[in-house]
């Protein structure tokens, strides 16, 4: 594996492959989802309860490092939030930490654009609140 110069060891020596996408289509977020990858919602509690992917565990960003030790090294994650920002930010700390990680791109909306199913039935993609700052 070509390794990054002036970089150290890490756990998975996946983020230091240079070319290893770290943006992914639904469908490939899909694929990777079927073949054991965790598939955690960054978002805030409002946006998990509005409507999330099934099967996603809800992990809001801010609690993100202190969660970062349960998750499971030998498997990849798939991190999502409203629109992929989040979520791109979360991947990139999580190559960095040695973690498989990749970033839903388009996030929750593109998933729902591309006629993909959320939970609950009827739910939805919020928004941002309207009282926030």
């Amino acid at each position: 594996m070509l390794r990054k110069p002036g970089r150290s060891s890490y756990p998975r020596a996946i983020a230091e492959v240079t070319d290893t996408p770290t943006e992914i289509s639904a469908d490939r977020a899909r694929e990777l989802i079927a073949e054991g990858a965790q598939l955690i919602d960054i978002r805030q509690d409002y946006e998990w309860d509005a409507g999330h992917i099934e099967g996603a565990e809800h992990i809001p960003l801010e609690q993100l490092p202190a969660a970062a030790e349960r998750l499971d090294r030998e498997r990849p994650i798939v991190f999502s939030c409203r629109s992929g920002s989040r979520s791109a930010f979360a991947t990139s700390a999580f190559r960095e930490a040695g973690f498989e990680a990749f970033n839903l791109s388009g996030g929750l909306v593109a998933w729902v654009e591309d006629g993909r199913e959320i939970e609950p039935a009827d739910g939805e993609v919020a928004g941002p609140r309207p009282d926030a700052t």
